[in-house]
């Protein structure tokens, strides 16, 4: 019997009707197992995995397979994004016996839960012979099969523990991060690395604070560069925004189609921060873009945003993307279709596959001549038009707490760069304003969601799915990330309850999730035992649990001034401060944060009855170092601990300045503002 007809995520539903009789992760699973006394089969995905639907079709939805699961293990199914606390400790595992990790990921363990062999990927000839021969060794080798596991769990509780060296995360360690960025940066094509080459948004975060900081021109051009490059490239979707997950090859040419949402949410950040360092044309358009893309795309309204889209269309990688010249010619017509194959490099050899290439842009548009970026708009428009009438790829419609928090606080920066730099005479301001509405409505859509339904009794649940949510309990990811969302919308809005439930869930954190000597686990003191308790301190497609916690703590204590948050987060950054000095490609989001914290970080309050376009308040957020909170609003604002105490000046709008709970003199000119922040 399949019990996972009933699931709220997505790709459990996806394997509901499969002949393998999966479990959902729990104990009865592992119950059923022990009274068998079989060996259990956990397969770990996520519905936007190309390769797991490979393995399910191959597979999973074969009768033979799956009559050779069902006899002699329990199999489990789970979702990776639904439970990454499972995903991680089976994950580790993996690498330990493999080298190598990635999903879909297969699992064969005790009855209680101990892994004792590892894999991903199998064709189903593979995958029937390995059935065949764990089964065997079950029944004939079970002594060796247990030492075996016994080996693996100590291998990953070494690689899990808390504890170690720390050190203060100082200037010199990050400008050493920031050097050992430019040694493995790749000149020729932006990034870091080879093929497959992944966004590096959460280092390219890190450069950009630290040429705010130094004024180095080496890290402005890393970030620049890539950015660039990344925007050219197929990896972006030229026609509707968007980023895919990753570039099969070195430069960024032919993607993974799946879309996520956190890589979008990141990248947002990336490309709104570069626009406000620098004005910078093209980073405009690809942060309205991407932000447009999150609200058209991953927005569920009265809702969050959902996590992701397939890469794969009916079975077909690239079906939906992937153009022809003739396909070309028959949307536009013979003069503009040859025109956009020779813009987007769209050839008759093709770039991608059976003679189709994904689109790319070959020149530079948004500094072209008004003419061409004209005819440019109006192509992308017409494309667009023609690509809707294609099958398009699936959504996986649940809400995941973290990556939210993610998006709501990217949309929040976007929305103060935006406002920024709006300027009638621009000429797509329409298209810009129009934006900016749908992408508050969705941001705050996704807070309010997270407020109502994620927050249970004082804790959050990790995902939700048509407004219900799951059993799955929040891990720290999602505490330091929605507490960071809590802390953006505060100073987007100057409404004191977003602060106010940031605060709620630092003090879980801190109360449930802390680890001995400064650190933090994966999972609270009170979540379901795993064979091991992850406690992950580096930063990889997402901000490590340890990082985003920090983060938040950092912009919690800055808006309120309570200084033993700010002393809990410099206390876990010091223990991933020794990794950040080596390892500087997977400690990014720890050193953005780092830089924040070295910076101050300054705290701006702006006292004012026109908390939007009084000039101090564009000039505090135009010239903010590295991580700093920006408050404005009417003097002793309830709920709003920055403008407590803090009077206009003469009747005039003023900006207090502060650094590190120490404030400079009140100001009430831009020219003075400036000045103060340096």
């Amino acid at each position: 019997m399949n019990r996972l007809a009933d699931a709220t995520s997505p790709y459990l539903l996806q394997h509901a009707d499969n002949p393998v009789d999966w479990w959902p992760w729990g104990a009865e699973a592992f119950a059923e197992a022990k009274r068998r006394d079989v060996p259990v089969l956990i397969s770990v995905g996520y519905a936007a995995c190309h390769w797991c639907h490979v393995m399910a079709h191959e597979s999973f939805e074969n009768e033979q397979v799956g009559a050779l699961v069902n006899d002699d293990f329990v199999a489990i199914k789970v979702d990776r994004e639904e439970r990454p606390d499972v995903d991680a400790v089976y994950m580790t595992a993996t690498q330990a016996m493999t080298g190598q990790g990635g999903w879909p990921m297969t699992v064969f363990a005790t009855p209680d839960g101990t892994p004792f062999f590892c894999g991903t990927y199998f064709p189903r000839a593979n995958f029937v012979r390995l059935l065949e021969s764990v089964a065997t060794a079950w029944r004939d080798q079970r002594e060796a099969v247990l030492r075996q596991g016994a080996a693996v769990v100590e291998a990953i509780g070494g690689a899990q523990a808390v504890g170690g060296p720390t050190a203060p995360l100082t200037a010199e360690l990050l400008d050493s991060a920031a050097d050992q960025l430019s040694r493995e940066y790749d000149a020729t094509n932006g990034g870091f690395g080879g093929a497959p080459k992944f966004p590096p948004h959460m280092n390219l975060l890190f450069l950009l604070r630290h040429h705010r900081r130094t004024g180095s021109p080496r890290s402005l051009e890393i970030a620049r560069h890539t950015a660039e490059a990344m925007a050219r490239g197929g990896i972006h979707d030229q026609l509707a925004g968007g980023f895919a997950r990753y570039s099969v090859d070195a430069h960024w040419t032919v993607p993974h189609f799946e879309k996520m949402l956190y890589d979008n949410a990141l990248l947002l950040r990336c490309y709104a921060e570069l626009w406000r360092l620098t004005g910078d044309r093209m980073a405009r358009r690809v942060a309205r873009d991407t932000a447009r893309f999150l609200a058209d795309e991953l927005h569920r309204a009265g809702e969050g945003f959902a996590s992701a889209l397939d890469a794969d269309t009916e079975g077909v990688e690239g079906l939906t993307y992937a153009w022809t010249p003739a396909q070309l010619v028959e949307a536009l017509g013979e003069e503009d279709g040859r025109w956009a194959a020779d813009l987007f490099e769209v050839t008759e050899e093709g770039t991608f596959e059976h003679g189709t290439s994904v689109l790319r842009l070959a020149r530079d548009v948004d500094d072209a001549d008004p003419e061409i970026r004209a005819r440019w708009r109006d192509v992308v428009g017409r494309l667009l038009v023609a690509r809707d009438t294609r099958p398009q790829p699936a959504r996986d419609d649940k809400v995941v707490a973290a990556w939210n928090g993610l998006a709501i606080t990217a949309i929040a920066e976007f929305l103060r760069v935006a406002a920024l730099y709006a300027s009638p005479d621009d000429e797509d301001a329409n298209l810009m304003e129009g934006v900016t509405i749908v992408v508050d409505g969705a941001m705050r859509d996704a807070a309010e969601h997270l407020a109502a339904v994620h927050i249970v009794d004082g804790r959050l649940r990790r995902a939700s799915r048509d407004k219900v949510v799951g059993e799955p309990a929040g891990v720290l990811e999602d505490y330091g990330c929605v507490a960071e969302a809590f802390c953006a919308m505060h100073q987007l809005t100057g409404e004191g309850r977003w602060l106010e439930l940031a605060g709620g869930l630092l003090d879980v954190a801190l109360a449930r999730f802390a680890a001995p000597g400064g650190g933090f686990y994966d999972t609270a003191d009170d979540a379901e035992q795993l064979v091991a308790r992850p406690a992950d301190p580096t930063d990889n497609a997402t901000p490590s649990g340890r990082s985003a916690i920090v983060a938040a703590l950092v912009a919690y204590a800055a808006l309120t001034g309570e200084s033993r948050y700010r002393e809990a987060a410099e206390a876990a950054l010091a223990t991933v401060a020794p990794i950040v000095g080596r390892h500087a490609r997977f400690t990014g989001y720890a050193a953005t944060v780092g830089e924040a914290l070295l910076s101050g970080p300054y705290e701006i309050a702006v006292a004012t009855d026109d908390p939007v376009g009084d000039p101090l308040v564009a000039a505090a957020v135009r010239h903010a170092p590295p991580g700093a909170v920006v408050v404005a609003g009417r003097p002793d604002q309830p709920g709003v601990p920055l403008l407590a105490d803090r009077p206009l000046v003469d009747g005039r709008p003023t900006a207090y300045v502060c650094r590190g709970f120490v404030c400079q003199r009140p100001v009430t000119s831009v020219d003075d503002l400036v000045a103060q922040l340096g």
